[in-house]
């Protein structure tokens, strides 16, 4: 999971005009989630890549607890995208 100063970089990325991205299952998202957060499964990710460089903005990840929104968070830098690991929702909802 991210440590603590990549915690603090969530209001800076918010400030840049940042995408939150959500990456649990459709059932936990349903059960709450960041609001105007947009949604796209783990495992579905790889295939939205382009679709998220498309809005040329930076990213936060965030999940149920922060271990898939790392996984996520490796994945976008990996293709080149401009991305934080924002871990649980709660927590990035936190700063709205």
């Amino acid at each position: 999971m991210s440590n603590n100063s990549e915690f603090k970089n969530i209001q800076e990325y918010l400030d840049k005009g940042a995408v939150i991205l959500d990456v649990r299952t459709e059932g936990e998202y349903n059960e709450g989630h960041v609001d105007n957060s947009l949604h796209i499964v783990l495992d579905e990710l790889e295939y939205e890549i382009d679709q998220l460089k498309a809005l040329d903005k930076p990213i936060i990840t965030c999940c149920r607890s922060g271990a898939r929104s790392e996984r996520a968070k490796e994945l976008l830098e990996d293709n080149g995208l401009d991305v934080i690991n924002g871990g649980p929702w709660e927590n990035v909802e936190s700063y709205l």
